[in-house]
């Protein structure tokens, strides 16, 4: 009877850790889908670009300059890879763009020009998908490394090497700059 209670108590258990272990195998292919989601949007967000700044090309030919760091910051932000490199190049090339709106104050026919509008509205949707894509992440590497640092959840994440997982964070300031929608104005 005794061996029976303790071949009981050892499956408990035995179920238990395999259950944390699967809740930590699930957590880290959320936050990996999650960090997914965030490249497709970024990727759409990049894709957009080129499309703005050749409209914008055509009525300020002048501001070679704005446009010339605009496609910098985009080339920099496609080839930055992992968390903490993609952050700074997204906010990069957030200020870029933000200059880049502020150009349509200065001419009045950009402003009217109805791709111009439709592209700062995609540009304003794509931002806050990258935006709930962030928050969605940053939730589920939290809840990961919360199960991961936990007990009894250390145990298992030691002995399999379940990494810690980085959130996808910026700065203060780039992170006020980026949270912001674009500001856009007509």
């Amino acid at each position: 009877m005794a061996l029976l209670v303790l071949l009981g108590l050892a499956a408990v258990i035995g179920f238990w850790l395999v259950g944390i272990y699967n809740g930590l195998v699930s957590l880290r292919q959320r936050s990996r889908q999650a960090y997914s989601d965030i490249n497709v949007q970024l990727k759409q967000r990049h894709d957009l670009i080129p499309n703005l700044v050749e409209t914008v090309k055509g009525y300020a030919t002048h501001e070679r300059t704005t446009l010339e760091d605009v496609i910098k910051a985009r080339n920099a932000a496609v080839a930055a890879s992992g968390p903490n490199a993609q952050g700074a190049a997204e906010n990069a090339l957030t200020g870029a763009l933000s200059r880049l709106i502020a150009l349509s104050e200065a001419y009045p026919d950009l402003k009217a020009n109805q791709n111009f509008q439709q592209l700062q509205s995609e540009l304003s949707d794509i931002e806050n998908k990258i935006s709930a894509a962030r928050r969605f992440l940053n939730n589920t590497v939290a809840e990961y490394n919360a199960m991961r640092e936990g007990f009894p959840g250390f145990l298992i994440a030691n002995r399999f090497d379940f990494q810690p997982i980085d959130y996808f964070e910026l700065g203060e300031a780039e992170q006020k700059a980026v949270e912001a929608p674009p500001k856009v104005q007509f």
